[in-house]
């Protein structure tokens, strides 16, 4: 196990800055993920992490030792790319075991540790076949395998999942965090999902446009957005955010009910809401519509349960309601977190 910490961590390519002085630690044995829409700096973090790249500026350190000048095989950083890199000519235990053969590892040994390594993962089975013959979750464990075989200091995963199925994606998720539970080992995971970031995490950092926007548990950063770029892209639905007077009021879809269910003693604010269309989901409905008076026809979306779905009548100005405890305030300017003000 490992902590890691980058200090000022920078990169620019020419005139682009890609990372803009990034500071960010793990604690030991930590699942961190991080998320952001794509051309943020996730992978661009995770290469100069790994020692594929040079910053421009600041340090990365393991165990508060610095690492920046050291070579990537001198790191004991386990790395998995979205494309998994297995040699196509080689079997799935050679290709397992490449990584002890580039480190001189005796034969007997290697051995073992492939088949410590398949056994951890379920793919005994498979430790003769060519990577052809191998599904997409497949070659995603022997990639895992050929990692964990190293027995690293830190694992990155560059956004390993992405390329399967949605279903095979939801498998895969769980099996990798099993494998993090049984290892122990620091993790650091890069995905665009917020979904598998916030599923995935014990901490889950947010980046925007090369800079860290919030670091916090999946609760926190979906109770508590530290800016408007948190409060929009964690969360499905994301958060309502509707812009009055300098002041931006968000609260989340499944907060927003009509006022008819509430008990009259109940503390909210109150929104006249012109419903255009509602959505059924199975064991909930979505409700699209527009905020009339103060909010200037802002767009809305309620996240509702089955048995208030009656009381929502589409094409028609109705009431709703938010308990004022979930109401989240954010600067119009700056987009981050703002004062409380009269709803």
């Amino acid at each position: 196990m490992a902590v890691l910490e980058v200090r000022g961590l920078a990169k620019q390519f020419g005139d682009f800055k890609a990372l803009k002085g990034i500071d960010l630690a793990t604690r030991d044995g930590e699942f961190v993920t991080i998320v952001g829409p794509s051309g943020c700096g996730k992978t661009t973090l995770m290469r100069l992490i790994a020692g594929l790249e040079k910053p421009t500026a600041g340090d990365v350190l393991l165990d508060g030792r610095p690492i920046t000048p050291l070579p990537p095989r001198a790191r004991n950083i386990a790395m998995v790319f979205q494309s998994y890199a297995l040699y196509p000519h080689m079997s799935v235990a050679d290709n397992i075991a490449f990584p002890l053969k580039a480190r001189g590892i005796a034969k007997a040994e290697q051995e073992r540790l492939i088949r410590w390594a398949a056994g951890i993962l379920g793919i005994e089975a498979l430790l003769q076949r060519r990577p052809a013959r191998l599904s997409g979750g497949e070659k995603q464990k022997v990639a895992l395998a050929r990692a964990i075989v190293r027995k690293p200091s830190l694992f990155i995963f560059d956004e390993p999942l992405s390329s399967l199925d949605a279903q095979v994606r939801t498998v895969a998720r769980a099996e990798l965090r099993q494998l993090h539970d049984r290892s122990g080992v620091t993790t650091v995971y890069v995905t665009h999902d917020q979904v598998e970031a916030v599923g995935l995490g014990d901490r889950v950092a947010v980046m925007q446009a090369g800079a860290l926007r919030q670091l916090g548990s999946p609760q926190e950063l979906y109770n508590e957005p530290a800016n408007t770029f948190v409060a929009g892209f964690i969360g499905t639905p994301p958060m309502n955010l509707l812009e009055r007077g300098g002041v931006i009021v968000g609260f989340r879809p499944e907060h927003v009910v009509p006022r008819a269910v509430v008990p009259k003693s109940e503390d909210v604010a109150t929104f006249q809401v012109r419903v255009a269309r509602v959505e059924f989901l199975g064991s909930e409905w979505l409700a699209y519509g527009s905020v009339d008076g103060q909010f200037g026809g802002a767009k809305v979306l309620c996240k509702l349960r089955q048995e208030m779905i009656g009381h929502v009548k589409p094409g028609e100005v109705q009431e709703f309601a938010v308990s004022r405890q979930k109401l989240r305030f954010f600067s119009s300017e700056s987009g981050m977190r703002a004062a409380p003000v009269p709803v």
